[in-house]
């Protein structure tokens, strides 16, 4: 009988039915995910076979690497690795440099203007969307292969980001000291330079050290179509199967990239 009341109860009947309605939508969910995981399976031609015939290669390719050796040309490997840091550091300095002006501009605290405002950042995000490696092919096929794609498409890829970060951090920078400035009799410009940037530079100086350990990595995937540096150096062993120093290569430069984090790291520590 009391079950039956609790059952007749409008509070109890109404928390049932969302419940109900809330597991409905769950269980739909998961269907939907999963239906889609299947479509996606399907429509890549995704199999059982070929997911077995690939791991069997694979294991045969990790057997080769065992052990790992470099081929008798350790220093053109560390000469790549230097190459592919200059076109990691040279992106992101010149990113950032380009995006500075931006940046400033960029600011609603600094150009108010709406229209203005809108059209920069939506500038901003269609060059945002065109990753690296868009940029180094098409740049290739002008330059030639070699590191000079590379960094300019680096920068490209940089600079829109560098611009949209740059102006959130100068609107969420104080401005009190920009307004002091202004009314001691300091032009706009001298306002920006003695108000705002020494608060946003700090800020500025922490992103570009993130930017570099991101770009060091990059800079390796553009090294594989033909931007230089390691990346260069490990799609040619990789195309002759010399998979001992595929591991060494790899082994390396998975250690330059720890480093690189840790240094990076400590510096940003001592900027906040």
């Amino acid at each position: 009988m009391t079950s039956l009341a609790m059952t007749e109860d409008p509070a109890v009947r109404a928390s049932m039915s969302a419940a109900r309605r809330r597991s409905f939508w769950i269980w739909g969910a998961w269907t939907s995910v999963l239906g889609l995981v299947a479509w996606c399976a399907i429509d890549l031609g995704l199999s059982l076979d070929q997911f077995g015939l690939g791991l069997h290669k694979l294991g045969g390719f990790l057997s080769a690497m065992w052990p790992p050796s470099d081929g008798g040309q350790l220093l053109r490997i560390v000469d790549a690795l230097v190459q592919t840091f200059a076109m990691a550091f040279a992106g992101t300095v010149i990113g950032a440099a380009v995006a500075a002006p931006l940046g400033i501009l960029g600011a609603k605290t600094v150009v108010s203007n709406p229209v203005i405002h809108f059209l920069l950042r939506r500038f901003f995000d269609i060059f945002r969307g065109v990753p690296a490696i868009v940029w180094a092919l098409i740049l290739i096929a002008a330059f030639g292969l070699g590191p000079l794609a590379g960094v300019i498409a680096l920068a490209l890829e940089d600079a829109p980001r560098f611009a949209k970060l740059f102006g959130e951090s100068i609107e969420n920078a104080d401005s009190r000291p920009r307004e002091a400035v202004k009314a001691a009799g300091g032009s706009t410009v001298a306002g920006i330079r003695f108000g705002l940037l020494p608060q946003t530079i700090p800020i500025w100086a922490s992103q570009c050290l993130y930017f570099l350990e991101r770009n060091f990595r990059s800079a390796a995937v553009l090294g594989i179509v033909g931007a230089g540096g390691i990346g260069f150096e490990l799609s040619e062993r990789i195309r002759i199967f010399a998979f001992d120093e595929v591991l060494f290569i790899t082994g390396l430069y998975m250690i330059c990239v720890a480093v690189l984090d840790f240094a990076s790291g400590e510096l940003r520590k001592r900027l906040q």
